[in-house]
């Protein structure tokens, strides 16, 4: 069987731990994968949005937590902040960018004018679409080595352990 980078890591540690048996080689190599696999979906989007002269990846990120609220789509700033995880001083300065580009429009809510709320225009809805669907495709090509059967069992095994991390 072919080797990665990991089997390298893991035989390393193996080597250190031998005689120690709370090291799981098996667990170990589970986990540096997960992460290195991350790791290359991270790059591979920052990559992807240091060419774009259309949208950051942060402005990306606050369009993608506007535009999966449930309809109608739209959110107060703070409900962006939160569910983007940055504060709301940094919120406002992704909002200021995404409403100069057009790309959501900021109100005053008709019921409770002391309410904000943020929904997209058509333009930031098709920006959206446009990088999410390119997205789409840059996981699909870290996981092309397997099968659609294999990323069934993948998705399989790994519903089981979020699972149990969920109970």
């Amino acid at each position: 069987m072919e080797q990665d980078s990991v089997d390298q890591h893991v035989a390393r540690w193996s080597a250190f731990w031998e005689n120690e048996p709370a090291f799981a080689p098996e667990v170990e190599g589970a986990l540096v994968r997960m992460n290195f696999i991350q790791r290359e979906a991270r790059r591979a989007d920052a990559a992807a949005f240091a060419e774009s002269q259309e949208l950051t990846a942060e402005d990306y990120k606050t369009l993608h937590v506007l535009m999966i609220q449930p309809w109608p789509v739209e959110a107060t700033p703070a409900q962006l902040a939160d569910g983007a995880r940055v504060t709301r001083a940094a919120m406002t300065s992704r909002l200021d960018r995404l409403v100069a580009a057009e790309l959501v429009t900021r109100e005053n809510d008709e019921t409770d004018r002391r309410r904000v709320l943020i929904r997209p225009t058509a333009a930031g809805r098709a920006i959206w679409s446009k990088y999410i669907f390119e997205g789409m495709a840059r996981d699909q090509g870290l996981l092309k080595a397997l099968s659609h059967e294999e990323l069934i069992q993948l998705n399989g095994l790994l519903r089981k352990v979020v699972l149990d991390l969920e109970s």
